[in-house]
């Protein structure tokens, strides 16, 4: 190796570093003073990389710290700029501006994604790793900088460059009709029922709605109006149909079961002169009735013509004798 080759040898850690910094300057908007814990917040665990003691080198306890500071950051950001709204509405748009999916795709629109240090993974694999980068990055903030630096940091990069936080507040994700989607496209019956209703310290009325798939106990939601809890149940019962895949499972069972007696043959209706006029009722041996007569005219239909009408006499009369004075008394009385 020639004394060319050593001083690029040397150089290059430096260039390395330099490169890190500009990198660091572009997301941050300022220098690092202590390099390092930026380097630590954008190692992932995959690097199985260990100090001299043997302790794991990674971002995990960062992403600890930045994870609590940003709550706080956030919470402070959104009490201040939403004045007299609810605790409600605070802790979800909170939870919307640190959540793990608006985090990654900031550290996508920063660039974080791609100083990552990892073992061949990518944000594909790993769908938590950048927004878990961004928390470990506003860890270091926080230990190299302080706690105003983090408020800067949220408040001049994020939150007037890249969010724009009134839009995110009241941007009302339907849960309930993508529960809906999601129980019609499966063919699932799902239905709310009310649970509870009562009353909160200030007389406020509070309702606790729970979703029933399949005759299955899902999630709760408690709010202030129907609407909200039905939202709040909604959101946990579709966040545990994605975590527990046993759930899912159970559901289509029961589902199978239901389907399956519904495609059996369905027994033919009862017939009703059976029911009335039971087997086991012996009917009474009948005599013979005379035959009777119905003579229709033109003008008329004599549904009640009997015999009686007519006199009897001491001889025995013959039948077309009785059919000739059947159609004298009809044509007389018409």
């Amino acid at each position: 190796m020639n004394y060319i080759d050593i001083i690029d040898k040397i150089k290059l850690p430096f260039r390395k570093e330099k490169e890190l910094f500009s990198a660091l300057y572009r997301i941050l908007g300022f220098y690092p003073h202590n390099i390092s814990l930026y380097k630590q917040a954008l190692l992932h665990k995959s690097v199985g990389k260990r100090n001299e003691k043997g302790r794991p080198q990674n971002n995990e306890r960062l992403e600890f710290l930045g994870d609590a500071v940003l709550d706080a950051v956030v919470g402070d950001i959104v009490y201040r700029h939403f004045e007299g709204k609810r605790e409600g509405f605070l802790t979800n748009t909170r939870s919307k501006l640190v959540s793990r999916d608006t985090l990654g795709k900031l550290a996508q629109e920063m660039g974080i994604d791609h100083l990552i240090m990892s073992a061949g993974h990518s944000s594909s694999h790993n769908s938590y790793m950048n927004g878990n980068a961004f928390e470990a990055l506003v860890g270091a903030i926080y230990l190299d900088r302080g706690y105003a630096a983090c408020m800067r940091f949220m408040e001049r990069r994020i939150l007037t460059q890249l969010i724009n936080i009134d839009k995110v507040a009241y941007k009302e994700v339907n849960f309930k009709s993508k529960l809906l989607e999601w129980s019609q496209k499966n063919r699932v019956k799902m239905e709310f029922r009310d649970m509870e209703q009562t009353r909160d310290e200030n007389g406020s009325p509070v309702f606790t709605v729970q979703v029933f798939i399949e005759g299955l106990e899902g999630c709760q939601g408690t709010g202030f109006s129907k609407k909200e809890s039905q939202q709040k149940a909604s959101k946990a019962t579709l966040q545990r149909l994605r975590r527990e895949p046993q759930f899912i499972d159970a559901i289509f069972a029961v589902k199978a079961d239901r389907t399956k007696m519904e495609e059996e043959p369905v027994m033919a209706a009862p017939d009703l002169e059976k029911l009335e006029n039971p087997d086991f009722i012996v009917e009474q041996e009948k005599t013979e009735e005379p035959e009777r007569v119905v003579i229709e005219s033109p003008q008329t239909v004599l549904d009640d013509l009997t015999l009686d009408d007519i006199t009897a006499t001491p001889r025995e009369k013959t039948r077309e004798e009785i059919i000739a004075e059947a159609e004298a008394a009809a044509f007389q009385d018409s």
